[in-house]
């Protein structure tokens, strides 16, 4: 074939679909370094006249002057350290299609060195073609590469045992790779893998047969990828919508994400995970495009879709809540909401640079979530390449494993053999992942019954008086405004203060202080993160009972996370004021009222806020107090102005300072 005038087509021409109903495969190729993967991927593409415009030529003017002879390698090995090294490093997307479908084509690399990058290429693809060289046979590689596709998921693989023409094109050593790469595949759960012979270098049984093969009556390369099947989306499965963020629009909060399984319609009655909270689905938008009301009315959205939904009522929601359908009393089938637990077991991949120990903590992200996870067992290190097993209490870099894995609280948790894609999740070390697995949750017990069983015999009691009564007789609205500020900026002063006028001007009003809520109901908390997060959500229990009962409420903290002012505020609901009591640091450092700056400084006291513990201040405040510039009357005598007009009238103003 005259190379020079074969004809280049466009990638522009190529990358839109003919229609829009053509499907689309992603198809990674694995394989042993120097067993031909890039040889091959770049003769694919060459023979389907899939080349971008010009490639080809910039590929061959490249060799002529570098005094080397041209390789399809070339054509898609792009770095420079790839093609001195001559090896694949990163994984490279590419697109190209048949007469029947569009493809994405994974091409990932398959030195021992890059691993994660293969691991990362393959787990975003639906098929899988692995690369075996006829000469060299099956290699370590070649048998852990089986093994990594079978536990991302990919059951849709076919071998391709290429660099035939270094044999002979021979039909008894095909016979003899594909014999025991099959009874290897088929140990771990692999079935009906095809196998293709072919040769890369040559272009033999790619596109079209070859005579030199003429024993082989299967498929050609191009056409088992048409035979490939596009994997059914998951709309069958329960419903599985990981919260990827919620974003607040005028009085509305949105909850997006994109639904991993199920479907999902106006009506729905949810449940979120781990929480447990529940709410009904009150409108449903998806981007790009945005639904008619007629359209609503019989909207069903399923896996694969972006969403965004508002629900019936407010309740706070959080990145990495698994949303799902409740339960119904009849229902047994506890597939319907994840299953809640401290604990699982996990079929391990290591990638780290550091081993994998019993009792070292990492990060997890499952889903959307991120989760702090402690090793408690190693059950055994795994041989993937005879998959016999051992014991020990760590997994070195490329080493495979079975192992227990904790939480400090209960998360979220599916199977993969029922949930391929929630069912997987990797571990990060200093914030690069290290190492990626799928969960098996035989036996354990679904905690989930067990953790919300006391909400199954509260019954909610109404009150003799109604919260308009109480208005009504106070001669005021209730309603909680929450300082918040570094310690040191004055909050607890402007709060006795505030409460001392509006008490004086007739209103029911009281004043709750961080520290004295920690000589009585918070004695039992401390300062870590996670005691103080509790700190403030008794507080904000505490606030909207008194808001309720008809009180002004007062509250003095510092709650220096802006997620937990805002549960705050969605526990309250209407009559909420954010009140930022700004000092600087410098400023409240100076004042230092209680010698905590000092002792913190000193590092008597760690995880002090604005020290050793940062501090998120409100980006919108409904009201701010700058206590560097005024007196504290002078700030409590706004804010009374504004607490007035606020639960006497109801309109809106500014009234920072």
């Amino acid at each position: 074939m005259d190379l020079q005038n074969k004809k280049i087509a466009s990638l522009d021409d190529k990358a839109e679909p003919k229609t829009k109903a053509r499907e689309i495969l992603k198809v990674a190729i694995v394989g042993h370094v120097d067993h031909g993967k890039s040889t091959f991927v770049g003769r694919l593409f060459h023979d389907t006249d899939s080349l971008p415009e010009g490639k080809y030529e910039s590929i061959v003017a490249m060799c002529e002057k570098r005094g080397v002879e041209f390789e399809y390698a070339f054509l898609m090995d792009s770095f420079q350290a790839e093609r001195d090294q001559g090896i694949t490093i990163d994984t490279s997307q590419i697109w190209f299609n048949t007469d029947k479908r569009d493809y994405t084509i994974i091409d990932a690399p398959g030195h021992k060195e890059f691993l994660k990058n293969m691991v990362t290429g393959a787990a975003q693809s639906d098929a899988a073609l692995l690369m075996i060289d006829a000469l060299e046979g099956v290699q370590e590689q070649s048998r852990r590469h089986g093994y990594l596709l079978n536990l991302l998921g990919v059951n849709q693989i076919a071998v391709v045992v290429n660099k035939m023409d270094l044999v002979d094109y021979s039909e008894e050593r095909f016979n003899e790779i594909e014999t025991e790469y099959r009874a290897y595949l088929e140990s771990i759960g692999v079935n009906l893998t095809r196998f293709i012979p072919i040769s890369a270098r040559e272009g033999d049984n790619i596109v079209k047969p070859s005579d030199k093969l003429a024993w082989y009556k299967g498929l050609t390369v191009t056409e088992a990828l048409d035979d490939f099947k596009i994997l059914a989306a998951d709309d069958n499965l329960p419903l599985r919508l990981p919260v990827q963020d919620v974003y607040k629009f005028d009085d509305r909060r949105i909850i997006a994400g994109t639904i991993v399984s199920g479907q999902l319609r106006i009506g729905d009655k949810l449940t979120f995970s781990p929480s447990g909270k529940e709410a009904i689905v009150k409108n449903i938008e998806a981007w790009p495009n945005a639904y008619t009301e007629e359209e609503k009315k019989n909207l069903v959205v399923g896996a694969g879709q972006s969403v965004g939904i508002t629900l019936t009522e407010q309740i706070f929601v959080e990145r990495g809540d698994v949303i799902s359908h409740i339960i119904p009393a009849e229902e047994t089938d506890i597939l319907v909401a994840p299953h809640l637990g401290e604990e699982f077991t996990a079929k391990l991949f290591w990638l780290g640079q550091t081993p994998f120990e019993v009792g070292k903590n990492y990060k997890m992200k499952l889903g959307t979530a991120e989760v702090n996870v402690r090793v408690k067992q190693i059950n055994h290190v795994l041989d993937a390449e005879n998959l016999s097993q051992s014991s020990g209490d760590q997994l070195l870099r490329n080493q495979l494993g079975e192992v227990v894995l904790t939480t400090r609280s209960p998360i979220a948790l599916d199977d993969y053999r029922s949930f391929a894609k929630s069912g997987r999740f990797v571990l990060l070390e200093k914030y690069d992942i290290a190492g990626g697995g799928v969960i098996n949750l035989d036996g354990y017990k679904n905690r989930r019954a067990d953790i919300f069983a006391h909400q199954a015999n509260i019954t909610r009691v109404d009150h003799a008086v109604s919260l308009a009564e109480r208005e009504n007789y106070n001669g005021h609205k209730g309603g909680v405004l929450w300082l918040t500020g570094l310690s040191g900026s004055g909050k607890s002063t402007l709060a006795v203060s505030l409460e001392r006028k509006l008490f004086r001007k007739g209103m029911q009003v009281y004043v709750l202080d961080g520290d004295n809520l920690r000589y009585g109901l918070n004695n039992n908390l401390g300062f870590s993160e996670v005691d103080r997060r509790e700190n403030i959500r008794r507080a904000s229990e505490i606030a909207a009972l008194m808001a309720r009962a008809g009180f002004i409420v007062i509250v003095s903290l510092i709650s220096p996370f802006k997620e937990e002012r805002e549960k705050a505020a969605l526990i309250q609901g209407a009559g909420f004021f954010e009140v930022y009591v700004n000092a600087d640091l410098a400023t409240c450092e100076k004042r230092d009222p209680k010698g905590l700056y000092k002792k913190a400084r000193s590092g008597e006291i760690t995880d002090f806020t604005g020290i050793s513990s940062p501090y998120e201040a409100p980006t919108n405040p409904a009201f701010v107090v700058d206590t560097a510039a005024l007196s504290i009357e002078e700030g409590a005598s706004a804010l009374l102005e504004f607490a007035t007009n606020k639960f006497h009238k109801e309109y809106n103003q500014d009234y920072s300072i």
